[in-house]
């Protein structure tokens, strides 16, 4: 079996995921193939692009120099910019957030593959660089996922993104396409408000909410409620973590107790990721597990969205559920259409 590990942990997670705990036993889901596999090898347009010197430049001279958003010494690490001064901006950007352990442009390894197959995709069917925008938020290395967490660092990277994306470009509004831990990272940056990371320093503020900022949300494979295989195996890493994690909390009597603050937080409103808010989400996802649900709902399900695409059958899984849509993605973003 294929390791993975997007959103989450390690191997005896995963295991947990397909083996039954919680809303009744599910059947083991077969992991879909990585997309290399399925659409041949062909390398993508995006794949050695990074960051424009046109984009870094701007980036030093506006105060994101500490950022290091270009993440030069990772591969795949930065995505977007102008080619030049004259290169005008005519879309929306899109932002895209990737998931634990993934980065901003991957090569199709398992888990890895970035946002490569849905920038091909909106180049393909008029976008340009300079209107398309993805970093690299954590280390891009298996080993640490289980360490991953809403940590301050984390938000306030993606937060930071946002913001220096929208003031380069020029825009009124941006649109976020998210993926995994990406999702409730965004769904965070642009809720703003207060958070507590006890490892950085303790309480602190996002800042103001960025509702305004975007016009359309896609939430991919997210864990808005929490993972249930969180719940099997308690809060005993940062991802699982009850405060800054995943942690579902546990059901008494039909109410949930005790879920993560974080994830309460983000649950306490309603319709501040955009004017527009959609979700994609496979049933057969193989990292959430038990059919995407978490005590009775849906998991990546986005309080207040507009719609939703759901697949219920390989070869949509995890990853899939991303590196596949990227034809729904666009329908979202450009014309706020589920198709």
């Amino acid at each position: 079996m294929r390791l993975r590990h997007s959103l989450f942990l390690m191997a005896p997670l995963f295991v947990g995921a397909l083996t039954g705990c919680g809303e009744g036993h599910e059947e083991p889901v077969t992991p879909e193939a990585p997309i290399t596999e399925q659409l041949g090898s062909t390398a993508s347009a995006a794949s050695t692009a990074g960051i424009t010197p046109h984009f870094q430049q701007w980036l030093l001279a506006n105060g994101y120099k500490d950022d290091n958003f270009a993440r030069y010494e990772l591969a795949g690490g930065s995505y977007g910019g102008r080619a030049s001064s004259t290169d005008t901006v005519v879309n929306t950007p899109v932002i895209f957030i990737h998931g634990n352990s993934d980065k901003a442009v991957g090569t199709g390894t398992a888990g890895q593959s970035g946002w490569s197959a849905s920038l091909d995709y909106f180049l393909a069917n008029g976008y340009k660089t300079s209107e398309l925008y993805a970093l690299t938020w954590g280390p891009a290395d298996i080993m640490q996922t289980a360490v991953q967490y809403h940590s301050k660092p984390n938000i306030m990277r993606v937060r930071r993104f946002i913001e220096a994306v929208k003031a380069y470009t020029g825009a009124s509004k941006v649109d976020i396409i998210s993926h995994s831990m990406g999702v409730t990272l965004a769904r965070k940056a642009i809720l703003g408000g207060s958070a507590n990371d006890s490892a950085n320093g303790g309480a602190y503020n996002v800042g103001a909410p960025l509702t305004n900022s975007v016009d359309t949300f896609v939430g991919i494979a997210g864990a808005n409620l929490g993972l249930t295989s969180c719940y099997q195996t308690g809060p005993t890493t940062p991802t699982c973590g009850s405060t800054n994690g995943l942690y579902p909390g546990y059901l008494y009597f039909g109410v949930v107790y005790g879920r993560s603050t974080f994830l309460d937080n983000l649950r306490a409103t309603s319709g501040y990721e955009g004017a527009y808010r959609y979700s994609i989400y496979s049933t057969a996802d193989e990292i959430i597990g038990y059919g995407g649900i978490v005590y009775g709902d849906y998991t990546s399900r986005i309080p207040g969205q507009q719609g939703e695409k759901v697949y219920s059958a390989y070869p949509y899984g995890h990853y899939n559920s991303k590196d596949l849509t990227g034809a729904v993605q666009y329908s979202m973003v450009r014309n706020h259409v589920v198709p």
